[in-house]
């Protein structure tokens, strides 16, 4: 466990350098839900509308890449639905999310590059859901994306940048101290 007046060290020693140079302070860029159930069907589609219900946007259906017989499951078939969530979007599910999962997040769901991961065990849990029996309780995994400003020559057409440099990438503390800082959040 981490100790309280570490945390809020480093979150103040980072929060005064994005002061500084607002270039510095990272952004989420994107939030990605994915529900995977392992089937298609109808059960799959009434996923689908649960999930476009509690972000407001339409879900896209992800198909297996191959064929595992002990699962049932055929390349091609339908098995998952994910949604890619940007700005005030994005802002506004993580809050929900957050919620879901009481604040709380784990430290080793951190990675290198800022990027962050959690599940939601029951989707009632997040505020707002109501449970219905016809679909009954389902996970979910949210996945959010963390950049800098300046990432853009990674994916702009003209004068692609192979990689960023390593200064300029978002470090796991910095993104602790991101959503620590703007969400409230705990990391145990």
């Amino acid at each position: 466990m981490i100790s309280l007046s570490t945390v809020t060290e480093e979150v103040n020693k980072f929060i005064e350098a994005w002061n500084e140079n607002p270039m510095l302070k990272p952004r989420i860029t994107k939030v990605t839900v994915n529900v995977s159930l392992g089937q298609g069907g109808e059960r799959l589609a009434k996923i689908a509308e649960v999930l476009k219900e509690i972000t407001n946007q339409e879900p896209k259906l992800r198909k297996a890449k191959r064929t595992i017989r002990d699962f049932g499951i055929r390349k091609g078939e339908n098995i998952a639905v994910a949604v890619t969530l940007r700005g005030e979007k994005a802002t506004k599910f993580l809050k929900k999310a957050l919620e879901a999962v009481g604040n709380k997040i784990n430290k080793d769901s951190f990675d290198d590059n800022g990027n962050v991961s959690f599940g939601i065990k029951e989707h009632i849990s997040i505020p707002g859901v109501k449970y219905d029996p016809e679909i009954g309780v389902f996970g979910m995994d949210v996945c959010i994306t963390i950049e800098r400003p300046g990432y853009r020559i990674k994916r702009r057409r003209v004068k692609k940048a192979k990689r960023i440099p390593r200064r300029h990438r978002v470090k796991k503390e910095e993104a602790i101290a991101l959503l620590s800082n703007e969400f409230n959040v705990r990391i145990v």
